[in-house]
């Protein structure tokens, strides 16, 4: 099926700043609050927030088969299961409908009005509901980094890391969208030099600037999917935040890895961004540095050209960008991760979400978390208004943008996540 939607040429007669991550070529998916306090699934195309349930109600996907309350729902999830066949057709006629030519929506003023809101006359929810969340660590800089610190250089990488992508089953409870804080987490920590472990606010909070797939309804338990057939069955990305505990981490995370330093918060972005809409930014992924086994071989372009960066925005204080970094240097792409994943026979299912891990690059400047920015804290990192951070402090706000862009083509964004780190919390008193 043509990917009309991404024509370059394509304007539409909304009126959207001229570098706004979400030009008509993008069409993201997302959920939110309208004004009358109805939530529903809904697009952005510049700085407008279009509700599709109004849309489909007015007969504005007539031909295309969808259920009546398709995007009547409070989630993405039966829509992302209705398959990839079912995003195009919806995209690409969105696409129609906003086109500048296009006066069927543009000269309806009562359409209009019930379709299309102000973004300060919405409100973000989580996109989809989370059934399982998988995060892996599939950055070889990022990984090469804090094995250095924690095993010496000499035994960085952990003998399997070359031989399949490492992940982790993470908590889908606690992934929240941009906007709501999170609390400075509590948990045991070994204090350097001690032997019994301590109670109480953890010191070394932390970002880590990834990226997230969702997925689609994929297998049947038993069912492997390949690298070729992978990209079939995830629908699109965010941009994500896995909050980290550093100093509970270290204590916990042997034999079995991440646990309460983990899975107190993670923040993604609340538009999902299609693969489609990334398919002019592909790329070729990093070459492998050991020869694989089968299931994890590949052929084409299967990485996308995703710019990156994160700043840090103390209380009160402007933001100093602190990383600047690239989806394109996951040594371990979306298909190899999906394919290992049910290598052994595990169902996915629509609404699952996949964490890249830690998105670092070569440079000092492009690792992405303060524990690689300050070197363990060996190195703080100055901010612009004065004073520095090792790790994040209470009140201090993280951002994580990200986009691709070239010169054949418009800007395709994320947008942001943007989270606050509070203070531990304290139940009110009576």
């Amino acid at each position: 099926m043509p990917l009309s939607a991404n024509d370059p040429s394509r304007k539409t007669w909304l009126d959207t700043p001229k570098n706004t991550d979400f030009p008509i070529q993008n069409i993201p998916f997302g959920v939110f609050l309208t004004r009358d306090d109805v939530i529903t699934i809904g697009t952005r195309i510049g700085d407008y927030a279009i509700d599709l349930g109004a849309l489909h109600q007015l007969e504005y996907f007539k031909g295309i088969p969808l259920t009546d309350d398709i995007f009547l729902q409070d989630t993405l999830n039966d829509f992302i299961a209705d398959g990839r066949k079912t995003w195009r057709l919806v995209r690409n006629r969105i696409s129609e409908i906003f086109e500048e030519s296009n006066a069927a929506l543009r000269d309806n003023a009562k359409d209009r009005d019930v379709v299309i809101f102000k973004l300060d006359e919405v409100e973000m929810q989580l996109p989809v509901q989370i059934g399982d969340y998988t995060d892996f660590y599939s950055s070889i800089e990022h990984a090469t980094n804090v094995g250095t610190m924690f095993r010496g250089e000499e035994n960085a990488l952990m003998p399997n890391w070359l031989h399949l992508p490492v992940a982790y089953h993470g908590r889908s409870s606690s992934v929240i969208p941009s906007g709501i804080p999170v609390h400075r987490p509590k948990g045991q920590k070994l204090p350097n030099g001690a032997t019994n472990p301590i109670f109480g606010p953890s010191r070394l909070i932390d970002f880590e600037l990834e990226m997230a797939f969702i997925t689609t309804d994929a297998n049947n338990l038993g069912e492997s999917i390949s690298t070729e057939n992978a990209e079939e069955n995830i629908f699109g990305l965010v941009l994500f935040n896995d909050w980290s505990a550093r100093d509970i981490q270290k204590w916990e995370y042997v034999p079995l890895g991440p646990f309460l330093a983990k899975n107190f918060a993670s923040s993604i972005s609340p538009w999902i961004v299609t693969l489609d809409a990334l398919e002019p930014f592909r790329v070729e992924s990093p070459a492998p540095k050991k020869e694989l086994l089968p299931y994890l071989k590949f052929e084409g372009k299967k990485s996308f050209d995703i710019n990156l960066e994160v700043a840090l925005q103390p209380e009160g204080m402007k933001e100093t960008t602190v990383c600047k970094s690239n989806f394109k240097y996951m040594y371990w792409n979306m298909s190899q991760q999906l394919a290992h994943h049910t290598v052994n026979g595990c169902p996915v299912n629509a609404g699952d979400m996949m964490g890249s891990g830690t998105l670092s690059g070569s440079t000092p400047d492009s690792y992405g978390s303060m524990l690689e920015l300050s070197w363990r804290g060996e190195k703080p990192v100055k901010l612009k208004e004065g004073g520095d951070r090792k790790f994040i402090e209470d009140n201090d706000t993280v951002i994580i943008r990200g986009y691709s862009k070239s010169k054949d083509y418009p800007r395709i964004g994320f947008g942001e996540v943007s989270t606050k780190l509070l203070p531990v919390f304290e139940p009110k008193t009576k």
